[in-house]
């Protein structure tokens, strides 16, 4: 599924050092603000200890773990909705992802300039909130404005419900309140989707922190974003940059000995991309055999039909039945046989729900 997280910040916030590391990409990451011009694309492996058991209890001649893709997009400044910095193009790139994980400096640098001169993560937060909020508000009163004088004389049920909706979503913004904060019923969400507002996106925060930081947990602004974040339930991550740019360098060896001597069992990096595949709601489910065990993304909520039709179109259209069983189960019954005789392998039909973790055979005729 081509769903995409967009990795946002003020300029010399570890921002485009915390995407080299996740791609393992060499783009530009300089002391000054702008270093990163046009949108950076990237598509990282989501980590998953289960692709790992079926390698290993198939031992296939191909593995694919599935992926995710974000994109590093060039830092924001005040003022950005009425041009300033590389406001339009910020604003536009941003506009075209799902999600987005905003990286919030949490550390003291003098030889790193901060925009703003002083570190402040919640000014910092706020500032990029602003900006999306009144670009969010011009697009609203531009339609309103289209409308509004029609819906004021027409009769018509549906302009009118319109007009309503660019009300409630105007008056929420003027508010300084994201659009993701208030309910929306299921219309008024069908409605707004064509407009992408960037405030309706849904967002998690990403701590960079120093080393020493990271390994005493002792940060005086991490606590500040956590309780700034619960106002649109959201995540915080506690990255640093710089460490997860160092071990980008490192062999798999190397890297498991120095999380080792830090004291944790996962990079930062992959509790981003964990978090982020989690963000938008996506799960995994699992095709496995001798020729190819591999990793599949699917939304939430997905039927059987529908996970088929990723892998297929055909499997979709001609959908008759999917053999399924959990990755739990197999791994407690040990092999495929042992789950069927277990009475645990089902045959589920077309308003299955799928499941995260499942491992499916799909039947189908076209």
């Amino acid at each position: 599924m081509s769903l995409k997280a967009g990795i946002v910040g003020l300029p010399n916030v570890g921002k485009s050092t915390l995407f080299n590391a996740i791609t393992k990409k060499n783009i530009l990451a300089a002391n000054y603000p702008f270093a990163t011009i046009d949108p950076n694309i990237g598509v990282v492996v989501v980590p998953d200890e289960r692709l790992n058991y079926l390698n290993d209890l198939y031992k296939p001649k191909s593995l694919v773990p599935t992926t995710f893709e974000f994109t590093d997009i060039a830092g924001l400044v005040k003022g950005a909705s009425l041009g300033e910095g590389l406001g339009n193009k910020f604003l536009s790139h941003i506009r075209e992802v799902d999600a987005i994980c905003e990286v919030v400096r949490c550390f003291e640098n003098s030889d790193i300039i901060h925009v703003e001169n002083v570190v402040d993560p919640i000014r910092d937060i706020e500032i990029i909130e602003v900006e999306l909020i009144l670009s969010d508000l011009e697009i609203i009163e531009n339609r309103f404005n289209k409308i509004g004088k029609k819906a004021s004389l027409s009769k018509d049920k549906e302009v009118q419900m319109e007009a309503q909706i660019l009300t409630k979503l105007k008056e929420t913004l003027q508010k300084n309140i994201p659009i993701r904060r208030i309910e929306l019923t299921e219309e008024e969400k069908l409605y707004i989707k064509p407009f992408n507002l960037l405030t309706n996106k849904p967002i998690m925060y990403v701590a960079n922190v120093s080393e020493d930081d990271l390994l005493t947990s002792n940060n005086k602004y991490i606590e500040k974003v956590k309780e700034y974040a619960k106002k649109d339930n959201a995540e915080v991550v506690v990255v640093c940059a710089k460490v997860e740019s160092d071990l980008s360098e490192m062999s798999t060896d190397e890297k498991n000995e120095f999380l080792k001597e830090l004291g944790v069992n996962e990079s930062g990096i992959d509790k981003l991309i964990k978090a982020s595949y989690e963000l938008l709601n996506l799960k995994t489910f699992f095709t496995a055999g001798v020729d190819e065990c591999r990793a599949w993304t699917f939304k939430k909520g997905m039927k059987a039909p529908k996970c088929a039709g990723i892998i297929h179109t055909d499997f979709e259209k001609g959908f008759i039945k999917a053999e399924i069983m959990s990755y739990e189960d197999l791994k407690k019954f040990g092999s495929e046989k042992q789950v069927k005789e277990a009475g645990r392998m089902r045959l589920e039909g077309k308003d299955y729900i799928m499941q995260d973790g499942d491992i499916c055979y799909f039947r189908f005729n076209v």
